[in-house]
């Protein structure tokens, strides 16, 4: 079995964090928002309040249910999440069977099925959807931030329904973006990306927030990336978060375990 099948069977409990290379549609209403939108907002304004609400935190523990289907193919698991800001993602299926630890700096994760581990950098992720990838664009589609700075390049925002859609003043060739913010709360509604000439399209959609320590988290938060004919939709559910509490981060590759390589 090659690297890529032993990726496969990983992805369908992790894929929601490193899809990103596919993009999205056009912007579509995502909000079940109804108060008056303030008109006389700038999008520097709406982009500073958006940054505002970036929860902090030291540290943050889920229990994430996750629903993952594939043209007729459906699954559903059980993801033990945890999270200290800005240094590490930790996620483990039930029993460990499958368990990932992700920091800036380093990937790494075991599969109790197949025997076989991967310890690296980014580049296993990279080489299967050909995309750059690091920890932070991860950590913010889990917090409901934008995936992609704000503050790095310049934006123009219009309402459309009952959404501030950002987009880049001059959208790329190869990638388009769109943010859909919450006009109440500043968090993300949807963030969508669409690479036309690679027929690829992915929107990542916050159906509902939860307030924890007076700071907001996702609580349904719905993938839908299309690659060509194929469609794939990940619907990922976060239970009993709690925030700042001592949290361990255990991860020992098996003895005995075939280490994937990347050519």
């Amino acid at each position: 079995m090659d690297s890529k099948s032993h990726i496969a069977i990983i992805g369908r409990l992790f894929l929601i964090l490193f899809v990103f290379s596919v993009g999205g549609c056009k912007a579509v209403k995502n909000s079940t928002v109804k108060n008056d939108i303030n008109r006389t907002l700038t999008t520097k304004q709406i982009i500073k309040e958006h940054y505002k609400k970036d929860p902090q935190f030291k540290t943050l523990q889920s229990r994430v249910k996750v629903e993952f289907t594939q043209g007729e193919k459906s699954q559903s698991y059980s993801v033990n999440l945890r999270v200290e800001k800005n240094k590490t993602i930790w996620l483990s299926a039930t029993l460990g069977i499958v368990r990932v630890k992700i920091t800036p700096s380093r990937v790494q994760f075991y599969n109790k099925l197949e025997n076989t581990y991967f310890d690296g950098n980014f580049s296993i992720i990279n080489s299967l959807f050909g995309t750059e990838l690091d920890f932070n664009k991860v950590q913010n589609i889990l917090l409901g931030n934008a995936i992609y700075s704000l503050k790095a390049g310049k934006y123009n925002h219009e309402i459309y329904e009952d959404s501030f859609v950002l987009s880049p003043k001059r959208q790329g060739k190869l990638l388009e973006i769109f943010y859909l913010l919450n006009p109440k709360n500043f968090k993300m509604n949807s963030q969508q990306f669409a690479q036309p000439e690679a027929h690829r399209m992915l929107q990542i959609d916050y159906n509902k927030y939860q307030e924890i320590d007076l700071k907001l988290i996702p609580q349904f938060l719905k993938v839908i990336a299309l690659e060509g004919d194929e469609e794939t939709t990940i619907k990922m559910e976060f239970k009993s978060v709690t925030m700042n509490t001592g949290l361990r981060f255990p991860f020992k590759i098996p003895k005995g375990f075939k280490e994937i390589l990347i050519k």
